[in-house]
């Protein structure tokens, strides 16, 4: 079944276009003018919402997947010109077929460079057959909490070094800044005046990755979600992801189905 014979339930179709457009006000009026991007992170909902928010009245580009498989699967029933995100967890053994995705954007949770010399490998094998094919996008997971149930460099010497790798050695990558998931206690507890202490890390590790490589242009901050966008924003974030406050509360996991 392709997008053609995808069926939207049009109240169901109103309802997420409302909502997206809520949190796209909400941007804006935190954002002052600077361009903001937003993830529609749609793990395991059905590729019929996806549909409904990527077609008109809002053609809305950037959603993000936390599993390969899901994405896998909802990249070949949806349009091509989606752009997707995998945020999730990465697995050594997923990033050959997510780099074979054509219109994967951007890949949010890179932590070691094996992962990115495999994506680089695989993408650049798909850019040598069709040279259409763009480069996958990298953000630079960082671990501020210090958590040990998170992923993510350590601060410092790692964040440096890993991204100094992708851009000497991954042409195929494209590091554009770099991502975190904070701690959830600090999330809650964020606002627009109320700064978050990850975010304040994520911060100070761009600008240390910037003069220790001699960038000549500015890594964007992947930060904040539904939670804390808000004040995330405020601190400079130039990219949020938000799920539930879109889609609704997501199903388990066993019960997800890829079309409704």
């Amino acid at each position: 079944m392709g997008e053609a014979e995808m069926k939207i339930d049009p109240a169901r179709a109103s309802a997420l276009v409302s909502q997206l457009q809520g949190i796209t006000e909400r941007i804006a009026a935190v954002a002052n003018g600077r361009p903001v991007r937003l993830v529609a992170v749609s793990k395991l909902k059905p590729a019929n919402d996806i549909l409904a928010l990527h077609q008109a009245p809002v053609n809305h580009l950037h959603f993000g997947e936390n599993y390969s498989q899901e994405l896998q699967q909802k990249a070949e029933l949806l349009p091509k010109t989606i752009q997707w995100h995998f945020i999730g967890g990465l697995q050594s053994t997923h990033c050959k077929k997510l780099a074979k995705i054509p219109n994967l954007w951007c890949v949010s949770s890179i932590d070691t460079l094996k992962k990115a010399e495999l994506l680089d490998k695989t993408r650049g094998g798909l850019i040598k057959t069709d040279p259409s094919v763009p480069k996958i996008n990298i953000h630079v997971q960082v671990n501020t909490s210090g958590e040990e149930s998170k992923s993510g460099c350590t601060p410092g010497d790692e964040v440096v070094s890993l991204c100094r790798s992708i851009v000497d050695n991954c042409p195929n990558l494209n590091l554009i800044g770099l991502m975190t998931i904070g701690a959830i206690a600090r999330s809650k507890e964020t606002t627009a005046e109320n700064e978050n202490e990850d975010f304040v890390v994520l911060k100070e590790q761009r600008d240390l990755v910037g003069k220790e490589l001699g960038l000549d242009r500015e890594l964007e901050l992947s930060m904040g979600m539904s939670e804390d966008f808000e004040g995330a924003i405020a601190m400079g974030s130039g990219e949020v992801r938000v799920g539930s406050t879109i889609f609704g509360t997501r199903p388990a996991k066993a019960d997800a189905q890829i079309l409704a």
